[in-house]
């Protein structure tokens, strides 16, 4: 228990350097390209972030897991909304823009009732024999996630800023910012790794079930990088890219993750709660409503003390449901 208490401290201060290089990296890398913060932010740096979750969820996929696969990604996105943007918003308001409005946010709604939709196709619909998705489905996720890669690359690109710097400086300087957003990447995913390997030691010698390791401690052990990767991005006043890196991440993780986790191994929705699958739509319809309810477009201090209080009480009925 000791040593699986030092490997999970090794664990956090890996994922706290990663995400020190990473924001300053991928910002570097947004200016030097002309390319927005909030797209860097929702591609290199949010895809990054959810590089452990494809592991853990990709793993328990072939290990014909579903409860690990789908826990985590349903636990994750909800951590990703209510605990990260929550304490991201409270450091400093994140401002959303036209195109978070009109895009990426109603996407990542899209993208979670798409989710339920396929996952309890035979409940809702009397589809199918079970409520599980399927290789087929996998694949729309998969197809979903390529057109909007590419189309959010089309349309993400900002004016290029004047630099009147030699072009061999700019290029030792571009150098650099990828070499710190790999090296921040790889503290983020291994720190990432040890810190979920030893909490779900602990958790399970306290005799903890599978789909509560998944849903709060797999989930919030994978969600550090972007925990600590959207605080340090808040404390930078760098909102645009803690916000992208959140809606990033979530449609990663549905879209990419559990598509090609599907793809592996049909996933089967059997133990998955209504109350759970609830909390991440709501959690997936609070952005939305703050965007166009909040002062100035904005995610403020009001809307993430009610994050923060909706995700404390879901992890107290969590825990008296054990």
């Amino acid at each position: 228990m000791i040593i699986d208490s030092l490997i999970l401290l090794a664990g956090l201060g890996l994922v706290i350097l990663g995400a020190e290089w990473l924001v300053d990296g991928a910002s570097s890398i947004a200016r030097k390209a002309g390319l927005s913060e909030f797209l860097i932010g929702m591609t290199i740096v949010g895809i990054g972030t959810s590089m452990p979750e494809l592991v853990v969820s990709l793993t328990g996929a072939l290990k014909g897991n579903a409860d690990i696969a789908i826990g985590n990604v349903v636990g994750s996105n909800i951590f990703n909304v209510l605990l990260i943007l929550g304490v991201t918003a409270l450091i400093n308001p994140i401002a959303i823009t036209s195109d978070n409005k009109r895009r990426d946010i109603p996407l990542n709604i899209v993208a979670t009732i798409l989710l339920i939709c396929f996952g309890l196709q035979h409940t809702l619909f009397g589809l199918g024999s079970s409520d599980t998705i399927n290789a087929m489905e996998g694949g729309i996720f998969l197809l979903l996630f390529a057109v909007y890669m590419y189309y959010s690359f089309k349309t993400g690109k900002e004016d290029a800023p004047d630099d009147d710097s030699s072009a061999p400086k700019a290029s030792s300087k571009l150098m650099v910012a990828i070499f710190m957003v790999i090296a921040g990447l790889a503290g983020l995913v291994f720190g990432g790794d040890l810190f979920v390997d030893s909490a779900c030691r602990i958790a399970r010698a306290a005799g903890l079930s599978d789909k509560f390791v998944a849903i709060t401690i797999l989930a919030g052990g994978t969600s550090m990088p972007e925990l600590v990767t959207c605080v340090v991005a808040a404390a930078k006043k760098k909102g645009a890219l803690a916000l992208g890196n959140i809606l990033g991440s979530n449609i990663s993780n549905i879209l990419l993750i559990l598509g090609a986790s599907a793809i592996a191994c049909p996933l089967s929705f059997a133990n998955m709660k209504a109350v759970d699958l609830g909390v991440l739509v709501l959690s997936s319809l609070m952005i939305l409503v703050s965007a166009w309810t909040g002062r100035n477009n904005r995610i403020g201090k009001l809307d993430a003390a009610s994050f923060l209080l909706i995700f404390a009480s879901y992890m107290a009925y969590l825990i008296m449901t054990i």
